[in-house]
């Protein structure tokens, strides 16, 4: 994976703006309304939330455990054997049970607001964990996602059913790998609209999840594509926070766009409780957001709106706050973590039919199988891909596309394009994504253009329906 790169031309810039802010259209199709005063903008769909992804350690089984009364269990026991003395899952136990000796959640003064400061969180952290050793085991791999949508109706007539298709993507890839997710509706900060919304709840899932180490952040409007893809950390261990962006743009173009704020990994630490107050200082609840305004625009030339956003404020601590910010913020171009729609959607079709011919060669990948074991067959996929490519010109399921400046909610999409091509373009995408989860119940969509029919599949498919097509013929 790290041999391959997000090609980049230069002669795309107003392209490029667009694939790599999550926002951008919401400042070009909506930034009208800010200074309107702010009552419209809780609509803008570009919210966020969560999909908490804890508890994952479902691959380890009990063989037969009885719980005992929680009285009677003490911290050693809590990690656990069974009566066999093998090793056991202790977090299905430790989901019953929470000490009784105090730690950072009895502390009167701890806020889950974005306002006030938390210290010492790695050790509060720490300590939680020790006094929840059936959590402490995984910890260190255990990852919450967040997404969300607006706390009222659509304005969009079919964006409430296009939000959950993305919600219900967003269950499905959780499910798959084993995580948990957490859905949020409302502002936790109500000054913190729109794309601001975000920083407000990874404080307080941070806070709510010291079991988990990695925070997850996806838009609403962001569907995984491919849904045998899980995360290279491995890659980020020397780092707090990943977003998808080129380094180039950000550092030597001095680019807003060279970054996309919509969807992104932050790690749960004293580092990104620092790091979320310093971003946060910049949004419309702080004295210093008009301030901030000016800083961005005279930092980045191309940014063309005069209020204070989250994407250029990262872009700006990335750039001028390296020794403590930019040197562990990883900024991944190496895959689609998140790809504009509209180099996309074109693809699925040969994708599509490049899977299916490895498939009709490959006997092992065509195996049916439970769901719970879907990581291994995606294992099993890697070596047939290993020359597809990442990103643009890969015929890779992208990872993630972002429909960036569509507004399924508001429906006040970038004027570049019809709503209506957003729209298929987002059931297109949903379809694709779909085809891979409903194949492990025995069926398929016909085609990623129609959303309501799907067909079983025969024993053996795709080769068993080659071997029809042969007869047929």
């Amino acid at each position: 994976m790290r041999g391959s790169h997000h090609h980049h031309h230069h002669g795309m810039a107003s392209e490029l703006a667009l694939m790599q802010t999550p926002d951008l259209n919401l400042h070009s199709s909506t930034m009208v309304k800010y200074t309107n005063g702010r009552k419209n903008l809780p609509r803008n769909f570009l919210y966020a939330g969560g999909i908490f992804f804890a508890g994952l350690a479902l691959w380890v089984v009990c063989s037969s455990f009885s719980v005992p009364n929680p009285t009677h269990i003490n911290s050693t026991r809590a990690l656990n054997t069974d009566g066999e003395g093998n090793p056991c899952d202790g977090e299905a136990q430790a989901r019953g049970y929470d000490p009784p000796e105090p730690t950072f959640y009895d502390d009167p003064e701890l806020s889950y607001t974005i306002e006030k400061t938390v210290k010492n969180w790695d050790e509060k952290r720490q300590d939680w964990l020790k006094k929840h050793p059936g959590f402490a085991a995984g910890a260190a791999k255990r990852v919450v996602m967040l997404t969300g949508s607006q706390a009222t109706p659509c304005k969009n007539p079919i964006g409430d059913h296009l939000l959950l298709r993305f919600f219900k993507n967003k269950v499905d890839y959780c499910r798959i790998h084993g995580y948990e997710l957490f859905y949020n509706t409302v502002l936790l900060q109500p000054q913190m609209w729109s794309f601001w919304a975000k920083t407000p709840v990874v404080k307080a899932a941070m806070l709510a999840h010291p079991e988990a180490e990695w925070i997850w952040w996806v838009d609403s409007d962001a569907a995984f594509t491919d849904m045998d893809f899980t995360l290279p950390f491995d890659r980020y261990k020397d780092h707090n926070m990943v977003i998808h962006g080129w380094p180039r743009l950000i550092n030597e173009e001095k680019s807003w766009t060279g970054l996309n704020a919509g969807v992104f990994l932050i790690r749960n630490c004293q580092w990104a409780m620092d790091f979320m107050e310093k971003w946060a200082s910049m949004g419309p609840q702080s004295p210093e957001y008009e301030k901030w305004g000016e800083i961005q625009r005279s930092t980045f030339k191309d940014k063309s709106f005069p209020e204070s956003d989250d994407q250029t404020g990262l872009a700006y601590l990335i750039l001028t706050e390296k020794e403590k910010f930019g040197n562990k913020i990883y900024v991944e171009g190496q895959f689609y973590f998140e790809g504009y729609w509209m180099e996309i959607v074109g693809t699925y079709t040969n994708i599509t039919d490049m899977y299916t011919g490895i498939e009709k060669r490959e006997k092992k990948l065509r195996r049916r199988h439970a769901e719970k074991v879907s990581e291994s067959y995606a294992n099993l996929w890697e070596e047939p891909l290993k020359n597809a490519g990442y990103g643009r010109g890969s015929w890779r399921r992208p990872f993630m596309t972002h429909f960036t400046g569509c507004q399924p909610c508001s429906g006040d999409h970038n004027q570049m394009y019809s709503g209506q091509s957003c729209w298929d373009a987002m059931q297109a995408a949903l379809n694709f994504a779909d085809n891979q989860v409903l194949r492990t119940y025995g069926f398929v969509h016909k085609d990623l253009w129609d959303t309501a029919t799907v067909m079983p599949l025969p024993f053996d498919h795709p080769a068993a329906a080659a071997e029809a097509e042969q007869k047929d013929g």
